[in-house]
């Protein structure tokens, strides 16, 4: 079953159990990738799926900071159990030591700061979906500023 499919699927469910809260960030979600299939032109695969939900997650990551901010728990609230829900179609999030790894794998010929953007370019598709590229981004620079 394609990812796609099933989001599809977890919407039914949703509204089979009333469960307006989770139907709506999936709703949101499906809308979405149906924008992105509009705008391409084509049948989004799996990946272009993920890419779809990496952009809502960062989206929802950056209000959930700016409301709490503000002030504004009850919006972060709302925020936070979106993320949660498009948390579930993202694969298993890679531990910190796991990206650590894989940025000494990808910046074994790096000098220092002035090489971030080839060792970001090296890493970003070894994580593509399974880490938070904020956290990645400081990784790499505390690695290369060492």
């Amino acid at each position: 079953m394609s990812l796609k499919q099933k989001i599809t699927e977890d919407m039914k469910a949703a509204m089979r159990s009333r469960d307006s809260a989770r139907l709506s960030a999936i709703r949101l979600l499906l809308a979405a990738v149906k924008q992105k299939e509009v705008d391409e032109r084509r049948e989004l695969s799996d990946e272009d799926v993920l890419s779809a939900i990496e952009k809502m997650v960062k989206q929802r990551r950056d209000s959930i900071s700016q409301f709490e901010s503000a002030g504004r728990m009850d919006l972060a609230d709302a925020e936070k159990f979106e993320l949660a829900v498009l948390m579930e179609y993202m694969p298993k999030q890679l531990e910190e030591a796991e990206i650590a790894a894989l940025i000494e794998q990808a910046a074994s010929g790096a000098s220092g700061p002035a090489d971030m953007g080839k060792v970001m370019a090296a890493v970003r598709p070894m994580v593509a979906g399974r880490a938070d590229m904020s956290v990645v981004s400081a990784l790499v620079k505390a690695r290369l500023t060492r």
